[in-house]
């Protein structure tokens, strides 16, 4: 088990399960053209799932709730989530294909571009999350995405509130959103580029980023976090606006899953009691460190290895 023996804080998890099928080369295929690789991999993916793996590794009870065909697919999530400690409430559902992932990385620079099939994760709906509202009324903390249908998500959102567990809403894909989900979110969770897709405003930089955090906020918003990638990520609300740099943790392999990573250790440290800003500082590390490894979930950091990358960072800052 790759999970730490003690864990603090509950964290519960909305989202899709896929399995991942990576393939790298030194560049994309045109539209009509084979090209070679360098190498496959396959393994277990999806955000809500990897973010459920990455707040597990992170040191807290998580409690995943997806949908899954009974199929080859199934049987990897259901193992995967049983090695990590993870509660699983997963509704298997015949006739329907467990979700899949083509995940192209560019062997250079370690960038990717995915294609998602949610699969049977694709039919969540509110009557999912019902079911497990005791789940979330035990948590200290509920997230969710939009890769399963935005009913779902609100829905969890609605509950969460009702018994006053803090929300963190990871819009990723951006799509367009209704208003009155705003007001629901005590953090959105969004990288750059759906940041900009939700608000309108094209970002390039942190001060970009406080404009279309800005936006956000006006819409009811509590806290808006933006993570930039090498930029790290820009927490802003109404009280303060605090850009936390990226760790470099070594060569970048593999981007795809860094987002996700973020959001899981982000939630993780949240729920066991951190403060927002030393929460984002978790998030980084933890993301710092995934960007240096193969894989999506099996990136993910163990707690002892994020406090490490934290206490080096410390130490240095103390040595200046």
């Amino acid at each position: 088990m790759n999970a730490p023996h003690e864990r603090a804080g509950r964290v519960v998890i909305l989202g899709i399960y896929v399995t991942d099928l990576t393939f790298r080369a030194e560049r994309m295929p045109l539209i009509g053209e084979t090209i070679a690789g360098s190498a496959f991999a396959m393994g277990p993916g999806g955000k809500g799932s990897n973010q459920a793996v990455a707040a597990a590794r992170a040191g807290a009870k998580v409690v995943f709730c997806t949908r899954i065909g009974n199929d080859a697919f199934g049987a990897i999530a259901r193992a995967t989530w049983a090695a990590e400690g993870i509660t699983a409430r997963a509704s298997v559902i015949d006739g329907v294909s467990t979700g899949a992932a083509h995940i192209f990385v560019d062997d250079t620079t370690g960038m990717n571009a995915i294609i998602v099939a949610s699969g049977a994760a694709g039919t969540l709906n509110a009557a999912d999350v019902d079911a497990i509202e005791a789940d979330i009324a035990a948590a200290q903390v509920f997230v969710t995405q939009l890769e399963q249908p935005l009913a779902a998500a609100r829905r969890g959102l609605e509950v969460a509130r009702k018994h006053g567990v803090v929300t963190v809403f990871n819009p990723a894909p951006a799509l367009p959103l209704d208003d009155g989900i705003f007001p629901l979110c005590d953090y959105i969770t969004p990288n750059e580029t759906e940041a900009a897709a939700l608000t309108g405003v094209p970002i390039a930089n942190a001060d970009d980023a406080r404009r279309a955090a800005d936006v956000l906020l006006a819409k009811g918003v509590g806290t808006v976090v933006v993570t930039l990638g090498e930029g790290g990520a820009l927490l802003h609300s109404a009280t303060q606006s605090v850009l936390v740099p990226a760790y470099h943790c070594g060569r970048v392999v593999e981007t795809a899953g860094a987002g996700d990573g973020f959001t899981g250790g982000f939630a993780a440290a949240l729920a066991r009691g951190d403060d927002a800003i030393a929460a984002m500082r978790f998030g980084c590390a933890l993301a710092g460190i995934s960007v240096t490894r193969a894989g999506t979930a099996p990136s993910m950091p163990t707690l002892d290895e994020v406090k490490r990358v934290l206490s080096q960072s410390d130490q240095t800052s103390q040595a200046l």
